[in-house]
């Protein structure tokens, strides 16, 4: 083979190079597959089996019939009333009797004319005025911590509680009643419950004892009020 010869057939080869490149391509080390669109990325077993930082989100909590949960209250209420009446009669009653009977014809009902000057009249005049104002106003405020049990547990997972509380000291006693319906992820881990987180709320406070009759009216008011209520 001549030395011309070598040349063409090594230009050749070199051309056949060339045409092939743009069909070879090297293998990417980083390289990743395309994620479909629809996929919303990895789970939570996936993201908890790569990353370091994941943190498990905490399994609901049930509860059961008799469980006890303590009830914060702290409830603020506040009323305002305010009214006016003002009343307004008059009455007037004339009347004259023009004639006045006879005693010896009172029998035969015989009746006879008297003079101007003999006439006999009657008048009657009523007023009556009346005027009232009233105003009504209380703010009240209640902290209180109540421990109480879980008596029903719903299909939903809400869960009926009740609470109740007596303090007694000496000749007084105190009784806060408290119910409710609440979401079981209301309860905090402590087994606590805001009373503003509770439906169909429901507080009842007794007082018993020397201060609550203290502050009642006796027989004798309450008689005076009734015969004169108006």
């Amino acid at each position: 083979m001549t030395r011309g010869e070598r040349t063409g057939m090594v230009g050749c080869v070199v051309m056949a190079l060339a045409m092939a490149a743009p069909c070879a391509h090297a293998q990417s080390l980083f390289r990743r597959e395309a994620t479909p669109a629809g996929d919303a990325g990895p789970g939570p077993t996936a993201l908890a089996t790569y990353s370091l930082m994941y943190v498990a989100p905490p399994e609901p909590r049930s509860f059961l019939v008799h469980d006890l949960v303590t009830i914060i209250i702290d409830e603020t209420s506040r009323s305002t009333s305010e009214q006016t009446l003002e009343t307004s009669k008059n009455y007037t009653l004339d009347g004259a009797l023009v004639a006045f009977p006879d005693l010896k014809r009172l029998l035969d009902l015989q009746f006879r004319t008297g003079a101007g000057d003999n006439l006999a009249r009657v008048g009657m005049n009523y007023n009556n005025r009346f005027s009232g104002d009233g105003e009504y106003e209380r703010n009240d405020r209640m902290v209180a911590r109540v421990a109480g049990r879980i008596i029903d547990v719903k299909p939903n997972g809400t869960v009926v509680i009740e609470a109740k509380r007596v303090i007694a000291n000496d000749e007084e006693r105190k009784t806060i009643i408290v119910s409710g319906i609440a979401r079981a992820e209301d309860i905090t881990a402590e087994n606590t419950l805001l009373s503003a987180q509770v439906a169909d709320l429901r507080i009842e406070v007794i007082n018993e004892g020397e201060v609550r009759r203290a502050g009642r009216k006796g027989l004798i008011p309450r008689v005076m009020d009734a015969v004169f209520a108006f």
